[in-house]
C-alpha cells in the first residue's frame, strides 16, 4: 500500500509541474502586436482624443441652453433632427462593429485599464456625440411649437410643421435605431466573418444621411431667414472641431477606417455653410436693431430739442 501511495503521489507531482510548466509557457507567449501596440498608448493622441471627448460635451450645451431657455425648438427643421439622429446611431454602429475596434475591445482583457481606455476612445468619442444629439431630439419635441410662433409676420404664408409631424419623425427615428441595434449585434456575434462588409455598409448608409442631414436645416434657416432655436456657438465649436475629430480617427483606423472619419469630413463642411449663412443672419438682424434703436434715439431727441426751443414753458389752461 506504501509503495501504491507513493507512486500516486509522484504522478500527481508530475502532474503539477506539468501544469505549472504549461501555465509558464503560456505567461511567456508574446501578446497579439496588436494589443502590444495598444499597451503603450500615444499620449500625444490620448490627450488630443480625450480634448475630442471633451469638447463635443462643451459644444452642445449652448443647443441645450438655447431650446431651454426659449423653451421652444422653433427654427429646428424637423428633418434635420431626424437626420441627424439617424445619422449618429449608424455612425455610432460603425464604429463598434469595424474589425479594428472590437480588436481594441478583445485586447483589454491583456493590457491595463489606462491602455484599455485610451484605445476605447474612438467609441467613447461617437458615443458621447449621439447621446448629445439625442438630448437635443428629446429637447426638440418637449418644446416643439404646437401652434405658427406668434413672432412671425402675420402675413408670412410659410407652412410650418404640425406636431403630427414630430410624433412621425420621432417613430421613425426610434425604429431606425432599434433596426441599427439588432443588426450590430446578429454581425458581431451571428455573422463575424461579414463584420467589416456590414461595418463599411452601415457607414456608408450614415455618410449619406450626414450628407442631406443639414440640406433641410439650411433651407429652413434660408426660409426663415433667422436662425431660431439653432445655436450659433455650438456651430463656431463644431464646425471645426469636425475636422480635428476626423484627423484623429483617421490616425487612429488609418484607410480601413475611411467610412467613419469620411462622415466627419462631410458633416464639417456643411455645418460651414450653415455657419456662415447664420451669421450673416445674426449681423443683419443685430444691424437692423441697432438702426432701430439709433432712429427712435434721434426721434426722442428731436422732440426733446424742439419742445426746449419752440414750445412754450406752460400751456394755456383755456
Amino acid at each position: 500500500m506504501a509503495t501504491i501511495d507513493a507512486r500516486a503521489t509522484q504522478r500527481s507531482i508530475a502532474t503539477m509541474q506539468r501544469n505549472l510548466g504549461e501555465l509558464s509557457s503560456s505567461m511567456m507567449d508574446p501578446i497579439n502586436p496588436h494589443c502590444e501596440a495598444l499597451a503603450s498608448p500615444d499620449y500625444k493622441n490620448f490627450g488630443v482624443s480625450l480634448f475630442i471627448v471633451l469638447g463635443i460635451l462643451v459644444s452642445y450645451i449652448p443647443q441645450h441652453a438655447r431650446i431651454v431657455l426659449r423653451r421652444s425648438s422653433f427654427g429646428l427643421s424637423p428633418y434635420f433632427v431626424l437626420l441627424g439622429v439617424t445619422s449618429m446611431a449608424c455612425f455610432l454602429s460603425n464604429i463598434f462593429t469595424l474589425p479594428e475596434s472590437q480588436e481594441d475591445l478583445k485586447c483589454c482583457r491583456t493590457i491595463s485599464g489606462f491602455a484599455c481606455f485610451a484605445g476605447s476612445l474612438g467609441l467613447v468619442q461617437v458615443g458621447t456625440q449621439w447621446l448629445c444629439f439625442a438630448v437635443i431630439f428629446t429637447l426638440w419635441l418637449l418644446f416643439f411649437p404646437r401652434a405658427t410662433p406668434s413672432t412671425t409676420d402675420p402675413t408670412d404664408e410659410t407652412e410650418y410643421p404640425s406636431f403630427k409631424t414630430a410624433l412621425i419623425v420621432t417613430a421613425v427615428a426610434v425604429a431606425q435605431g432599434v433596426l441599427v441595434g439588432i443588426l450590430s449585434l446578429y454581425f458581431t456575434f451571428g455573422r463575424h466573418e461579414a463584420l467589416r462588409v456590414y461595418a463599411n455598409l452601415i457607414g456608408v448608409c450614415g455618410t449619406g444621411l450626414a450628407a442631406v442631414q443639414y440640406l433641410p436645416q439650411i433651407y429652413t434657416t434660408f426660409v426663415l431667414k433667422d436662425v431660431g432655436s439653432l445655436s450659433i456657438p455650438m456651430m463656431c465649436m463644431q464646425t471645426p472641431g469636425s475636422f480635428v475629430w476626423a484627423v484623429s480617427l483617421a490616425v487612429r483606423y488609418g484607410k480601413n477606417g475611411w467610412s467613419t472619419w469620411g462622415l466627419l469630413l462631410v458633416t464639417g463642411t456643411l455645418q460651414g455653410i450653415l455657419l456662415t449663412m447664420g451669421i450673416y443672419f445674426a449681423l443683419r438682424d443685430r444691424q437692423r436693431k441697432n438702426k432701430l434703436l439709433a432712429n427712435g434715439n434721434s426721434g426722442h431727441r428731436q422732440d426733446r430739442e424742439t419742445a426746449t426751443e419752440e414750445s412754450p414753458l406752460l400751456e394755456d389752461s383755456d
